[in-house]
């Protein structure tokens, strides 16, 4: 009796030692990943998480699909990714209108960012600049604001969409400055940029990876740019700070989960998706487009989150912005 009891009691370590590694989760990604982007092909989003997502896809072995799913100004996608299986393998390319500024625009959400989504990181911003049409002669910002004082209509403006970065900074200069400006929203930024061209609109503020071509060609001049440095790509067109003015505004595109996604299996999805991130050809091509790569943790992402809020909720309650 004595033996069999000592053979059970060596025999058990041996039986739950492959019991308990079977219990171990596997690593992620252990299969295909679906990443959704709020907004059609071939904008900024859409380059961002299919870079990403491709250098990602080669560094773990698994599939990143890339799904774009447009409509609600990002909330179709938000609610969508909300009520998602939370295991990691539903991620969503947010930006600030999508986890700032909608809230505040809409009264009746189909989903709530701050209880339905957790931040994972913050993958890029978008500069904002502040570009004209071939209508108007200022040299800089001052001309500008003084040129638009001295119209007692005041001035219109285009944006890539209401409720967008591209409105809210715009909303945000022409506070700062106390200019009469009145906003003419278009359906993405490629049509706003093309009446600003052509003269139908004066002005507007857009990103680099949309603007970069109508800035280059000579299309639209670019005044200054709502980032705390210049940029490299434009050397040579000043910060609004340096002109006097405190405006910074950018679209910020970060990654984030259905809020239940266990915290380990969000620290390993920031870990593969910081690591792409870095990768020197992914890092280039970010930069090239016109992004500024940012790669932090799910803790300094959500920190960011609260301050923006902050801010941008008192400017659009102070203008009265809604959306619905």
């Amino acid at each position: 009796m004595k033996t069999l009891l000592a053979a059970c009691l060596l025999a058990a370590p041996l039986l739950a030692a492959p019991l308990a590694a079977q219990a171990q989760p596997a690593p992620w990604p252990a299969k295909a990943v679906r990443w959704v982007v709020p907004y059609p092909a071939g904008g900024g989003s859409d380059f961002l998480a299919r870079n990403i997502g491709q250098q990602l896809s080669t560094q773990a072995s698994q599939p990143v699909v890339v799904e774009n799913k447009p409509g609600g100004n990002t909330a179709i996608a938000a609610s969508d990714v909300a009520r998602s299986a939370p295991d990691g393998y539903t991620m969503l390319s947010a930006d600030n209108g999508t986890l700032v500024y909608n809230p505040a625009l809409y009264k009746h959400l189909p989903y709530d960012p701050s209880k339905d989504l957790a931040p994972v990181t913050l993958m890029g911003r978008f500069p904002m600049i502040l570009v004209v049409g071939p209508n108007v002669i200022a040299p800089d910002v001052k001309a500008f604001v003084a040129s638009i004082k001295a119209m007692p209509e005041g001035l219109n403006y285009a944006s890539a969409g209401a409720g967008s970065p591209h409105h809210l900074a715009m909303e945000l200069f022409k506070t700062v400055a106390g200019l009469k400006m009145t906003h003419a929203a278009y359906r993405g930024a490629a049509p706003a940029l093309a009446d600003v061209a052509g003269g139908q609109v004066p002005a507007m503020m857009v990103d680099l990876a949309a603007g970069a071509g109508f800035i280059k060609g000579g299309k639209v001049r670019a005044l200054a740019v709502a980032h705390a440095k210049r940029l490299p790509q434009l050397p040579d067109v000043p910060t609004f700070a340096e002109m006097g003015y405190d405006v910074e505004a950018a679209a910020l595109v970060g990654l984030v989960v259905p809020s239940a996604t266990p915290p380990d299996v969000i620290a390993a999805i920031n870990k593969q998706v910081v690591t792409a991130i870095h990768a020197p050809d992914v890092h280039k091509k970010l930069v090239d487009f016109g992004i500024e790569p940012v790669a932090n943790s799910p803790a300094q992402f959500a920190d960011l989150l609260k301050s923006e809020t902050t801010r941008w909720h008192k400017l659009i309650r102070d203008l009265q912005i809604t959306l619905d």
